[in-house]
C-alpha cells in the first residue's frame, strides 16, 4: 500500500524507489551540492540515522510542493494532520514528528516518504467509505514508518541497490538544477527503480505484512474499527476482477492478494469490534476534497445538481460541497446565503464560519467577511483555517498590520506549516516589516531542508535599515546557529554517516 507516488511529476514514482534503492553512488559527493545532501552510508553501515531519514523527507516534500502536487488548504491540511496524529500517537513514543498532507490526484494511492512524511492522494480519499477506512490506511502507512522500513530495506539490499541509489538522487539534483522537465526526471527515475525491482520484491511483501498487522493495532487503539483495514484491501481486490483498466495504482504497485486479506482479518478479530461513527469533518473534508479536485474543465456544480434539486435530497456535508461550488466557480453571491444558513443552524462547526467568511469576501462584503472571521476567531482563536482565512481577509481588506499580528501569534503557538510561514512573511512585507518577513522566510527554507537559502534570508535581514536591536540580536543568534551547522551538512556528504545532534528546529518570531 505504501511508498509508491503515481507519475504525473519529477516525485511520481520516487517514494518506491528511494524506499528500496539507497546507497552512494561513486560520484554523488561530485554531483549533489554539498550543503543539501547527506552522505547515505554504505552496505556496511546498514541503515540510515533517523536524522538522515528526516532530511531526505525534506528534500522530497521540496520537490513535492515545487511540482504542485500538493493539495494546500488549511481546512483539509488541517484535518488529515489530526486523523494522521491520531494514529501516530498510538505507535510510537513521541520521539518521531509525523506530517500527514493531500497529493492532488485521482489516483487511489497512498505512500510513506522518509522522516515522517505520509501522503494519501485525493482519489483514496474519495473512494473510501468510512473514516475508518481512511484512517485504515493512514496506519498502515504510519507502520512503514515507525518500523524504518527505509533503513530496513538498505540494510536487506546492501550493494544491489548502489547504482540505483545514485541514479535517483542524480536524477532528482539534475531535473531540480538543469530545469529538466517533470518527464525526463521521471523516465531517469522510473530507470533507476527498474533496476532492484526483481531483488526488493519479497522484502517488499514481508513490509506490507508487517505494515498491516501493526497498523491494525494502531486503528483499534486510536478508536476506529480494525476490521475497516482488511475491509478496504476487499474492496480494492475485487477491483482487480474488473479489467486492467480498472485496477487501483495501489494494487499495481503493492498487490493486495487474498492470502494478505484472510491475515489482515483474522488480526481484526482480536480486537474488540467497535461501533465507530464517521466524524462530521471527514464528510465535510471528503465533499471539500471532491470540489477543490474537480478536474479541469469540469463544473463540481453539476455533480451536486446531479444529486436533486431539493434541500431534503443532500447530505449536511453534500450541502456543504454544493455551497463550495458555487464559491469555486464564480458564484460567490449564491454561495452566501448557503454558507449563512449552514452557520446559522450549526454554528460549532468552523468550517461553516470559514466558509462563508471566503464567499463574503470574493462577493466584495469585506466588511461582513471580517466580522465573521473575527467571530469564528473568538470560538477557536488558534484554530488554523481560521486565523489563516482571517489573516487572509485582513489583507485583501488593507490590514497588512493587523494580518501580522494575527498570523504571528498563531506561528509563535502553534507548530506552523510552511503555508503559514509564506503567508504570515506576505502579511509582514505588505506591512513595512520586511527584515520580519526575511526572517520567516528563512524558517521556511529551513523546513523546506535548504539550510543555504535560509543563511541568506537571514543576512538579507540583517542588511534592512533602522531593524530594532532585538530584532537584530534574534536574527544574529539564528544566523550563527545556522552557520555553525552549514559545515556538519557539508561534511555529512563527505564522510560516512555518523551520529549527529539533531538540525537546528524551527525558530519562532
Amino acid at each position: 500500500m505504501a511508498h509508491a507516488i503515481r507519475s504525473g511529476g519529477p516525485l511520481a514514482g520516487l517514494a518506491a524507489a528511494i524506499t528500496f534503492a539507497f546507497g552512494p553512488g561513486p560520484s554523488l559527493a561530485q554531483t549533489a551540492t554539498q550543503d543539501s545532501l547527506p552522505e547515505m552510508g554504505t552496505a556496511a553501515q546498514d541503515t540510515l540515522s533517523v536524522d538522515d531519514e528526516n532530511r531526505l523527507g525534506r528534500m522530497v516534500m521540496r520537490e513535492v510542493r515545487e511540482s504542485g502536487a500538493l493539495l494546500e488548504d488549511p481546512e483539509v491540511g488541517e484535518y488529515i494532520q489530526s486523523l494522521g496524529l491520531k494514529l501516530s500517537s498510538q505507535a510510537q513514543d513521541g520521539t518521531r514528528n509525523f506530517n500527514f498532507f493531500v497529493i492532488r490526484d485521482n489516483a487511489i494511492n497512498a505512500f510513506a516518504l522518509p522522516g515522517g512524511f505520509i501522503g494519501v492522494h485525493s482519489g483514496l480519499l474519495l473512494e473510501t467509505r468510512s473514516e475508518s477506512e481512511l484512517a485504515g490506511v493512514l496506519a498502515h502507512e504510519v507502520a512503514h514508518v515507525t518500523q524504518r522500513h527505509i533503513a530496513r530495506g538498505i540494510e536487506a539490499q546492501g550493494r544491489q541497490s548502489l547504482l540505483s541509489t545514485a541514479a535517483v538522487l542524480a536524477a532528482i539534483l539534475m531535473g531540480a538544477a538543469g530545469g529538466a522537465g517533470g518527464d525526463a526526471t521521471m523516465g531517469a527515475i522510473t530507470a533507476a527503480q527498474n533496476l532492484a525491482v526483481q531483488s526488493r520484491i519479497n522484502f517488499t511483501r514481508e513490509n506490507e505484512y508487517e505494515a498491516d498487522r501493526i497498523g491494525i493495532g494502531v486503528l483499534a487503539n486510536a478508536g476506529f474499527d480494525p476490521n475497516a483495514m482488511p475491509a478496504f484491501f476487499d474492496t480494492m481486490f475485487r477491483r482487480t476482477q474488473l479489467g486492467p483498466d480498472r485496477i487501483p495504482e495501489l494494487l499495481r504497485t503493492h498487490p493486495v492478494t487474498s492470502n494478505r486479506i484472510a491475515e489482515s482479518k483474522d488480526r481484526a478479530l482480536q480486537f474488540p469490534p467497535a461501533k465507530v461513527s464517521d466524524s462530521l469533518s471527514y464528510s465535510l473534508m471528503k465533499e471539500r476534497i471532491r470540489v477543490l479536485t474537480t478536474a479541469r474543465g469540469a463544473d463540481a456544480r453539476d455533480y451536486y445538481a446531479a444529486l436533486g434539486s431539493n434541500e431534503a435530497d443532500l447530505s449536511l456535508a453534500q450541502s456543504y460541497g454544493r455551497a463550495l461550488s458555487l464559491l469555486v466557480n464564480g458564484d460567490a453571491a449564491a454561495a452566501v446565503p448557503q454558507f449563512e444558513k449552514l452557520r446559522t443552524a450549526y454554528p460549532e462547526v468552523l468550517a461553516f464560519h470559514t466558509g462563508l467568511g471566503q464567499a463574503q469576501l470574493a462577493a466584495g462584503d469585506t466588511r461582513d467577511a471580517l466580522e465573521t472571521l473575527e467571530r469564528a476567531r473568538n470560538l477557536a482563536p488558534r484554530n488554523i483555517p481560521v486565523t489563516v482565512r482571517y489573516g487572509e481577509a485582513l489583507l485583501q481588506a488593507g490590514r497588512p498590520k493587523r494580518a501580522h499580528e494575527v498570523l504571528l501569534d498563531l506561528f509563535n503557538n502553534v507548530p506552523p506549516t510552511p503555508e503559514q510561514i509564506r503567508l504570515t512573511a506576505k502579511a509582514a512585507n505588505a506591512a513595512g516589516d520586511v527584515a520580519d518577513a526575511y526572517s520567516y522566510m528563512a524558517e521556511y527554507h529551513l523546513m523546506s531542508g535548504d539550510l543555504l537559502l535560509a543563511i541568506n534570508q537571514l543576512e538579507l535581514a540583517l542588511s534592512v535599515p533602522n531593524i530594532t536591536q532585538q530584532q537584530r540580536s534574534k536574527f544574529v543568534a539564528r544566523l550563527q546557529e545556522l552557520r555553525e551547522w552549514l559545515p556538519k551538512e557539508r561534511n555529512r556528504s563527505r564522510a560516512p554517516a555518523q551520529q549527529e545532534p539533531a538540525s537546528p528546529s524551527s525558530g519562532r518570531g
